[in-house]
């Protein structure tokens, strides 16, 4: 998989990316990470990506045509699926990274300032927003879909049952874990995950992870159920 990310922000998205399992992957040769700082694409001697809006209004806009320049510096970018991290966009969840672990090219824009120039919609396949907030850029949008995806492939986590007990993997919360002590100021492991009876751990585990949901995410734990009815 390649992951090219477009910001003007790279000292940002650099240490995070040398880190952990992002790194691993990288390490393993499972992606490749291009940064590229749109600056350098600007058309003009001051290297301005903004401008004010036309009709008026507070704040300044991306421009188009830098964004425009350094896609068309990316190898293969038209086969890639480009990626606008905006506010509009769909909202991500699990499925969303599930969908995109399996892309061979990404190419995510991160915004900044007011906004974008609207006709830079034109050149992406889909819009993603992480959440009804506004953060400042769209780096840490990025950050975020670059780990969930980059954790579902193939070996990067080295257990595949690590991410398919994840939390919202199956729509469902993860379940209660515990390590050692086994009692904590009178606060006691459940004896079930001591008996070492698989098959009962098993059942406590999903009977959990189902109250869990639908008591903390009910409209979570309506989707399960309706698409177990489903199938």
């Amino acid at each position: 998989m390649k992951i090219s990310i477009l910001t003007l922000f790279p000292e940002m998205v650099e240490p995070f990316l040398n880190h952990s399992i992002l790194k691993r992957a990288k390490d393993q040769n499972q992606v490749d990470y291009q940064i590229i700082n749109f600056r350098d694409f600007s058309q003009n001697k001051h290297q301005t990506v903004d401008d004010t809006p036309y009709g008026g209004g507070a704040g300044m806009v991306l421009s188009i045509e830098p964004i425009y320049h350094a896609l068309q510096s990316i190898q293969g970018v038209d086969e890639a699926h480009k990626i606008l991290l905006s506010p509009q966009g769909n909202t991500y969840h699990q499925e969303q990274a599930k969908r995109l672990s399996n892309i061979d090219h990404l190419v995510l824009i991160c915004g900044h300032y007011e906004g974008f120039d609207d006709r830079i919609r034109s050149l992406v396949d889909e819009e993603i927003s992480i959440g009804d907030y506004v953060l400042t850029g769209g780096e840490i949008a990025a950050m975020a879909i670059v780990d969930s995806v980059v954790r579902l492939l193939p070996n990067v986590l080295g257990d595949q049952d690590s991410f398919i007990n994840d939390s919202f993997y199956d729509g469902l919360l993860d379940y209660p874990q515990y390590t050692k002590p086994r009692i904590f100021n009178q606060m006691a492991v459940p004896e079930v995950l001591l008996s070492g009876h698989h098959k009962n751990i098993e059942d406590w585990r999903l009977e959990e992870r189902l109250k869990r949901t639908k008591e903390r995410r009910p409209d979570l734990y309506q989707k399960y159920i309706n698409d177990k009815k489903n199938k």
